[in-house]
């Protein structure tokens, strides 16, 4: 016997409709690379000229373990203008976002340890993007085919 959906049932499917997954992985990657993008224009003048106050910046307050101040704001400044233009455009996403949870997870530990619910919800974030991809409305899935529904495997 079949039976009708209730209207909870109802009410989910038509919401699943309205914000399919290639929707919500495009504002996931959006939303995610103004953060970090909007981060990495405070540390520069001009179009990538790193400023003297973000190598003081690392050198006192970002003061990382095993790292000199210098190199830690290199790859800080570019890491937050390359990886967040990637997102934007869904292009190598899995990678870009696993590069922004980690520089997420070293912030974390190692320079704003208080500062756990801004981190987590980073990373609430950045994980469906480093586990689904993009999306189909990306880059990668363009270039990957990976825009057409799956196939449905045959029984065997």
């Amino acid at each position: 016997m079949h039976l009708p959906p209730d209207p909870y049932d109802r009410l989910v499917g038509h919401v699943s409709k309205l914000l399919p997954d290639a929707l919500l992985l495009l504002v996931a990657r959006l939303g995610i690379a103004a953060i970090f993008f909007l981060s990495g224009r405070t540390k520069v003048e001009g179009f990538l000229t790193i400023t003297d106050g973000t190598y003081q910046l690392f050198e006192y307050e970002y003061a990382l373990p095993l790292i000199s101040p210098e190199i830690a704001a290199t790859a800080a400044t570019w890491s937050e203008h390359i990886f967040p233009l990637l997102l934007a455009l869904g292009l190598g996403t899995r990678m870009s976002a696993l590069a922004l949870f980690g520089m997420t997870l070293v912030i974390q530990v190692f320079v704003y340890p208080d500062a756990w619910p801004t981190h987590l919800s980073w990373v609430a974030i950045l994980l469906p993007l480093v586990a689904r991809g993009g999306g189909a409305w990306s880059v990668d899935a363009l270039l990957h085919g990976r825009n057409r529904s799956p196939r449905p495997v045959a029984a065997a």
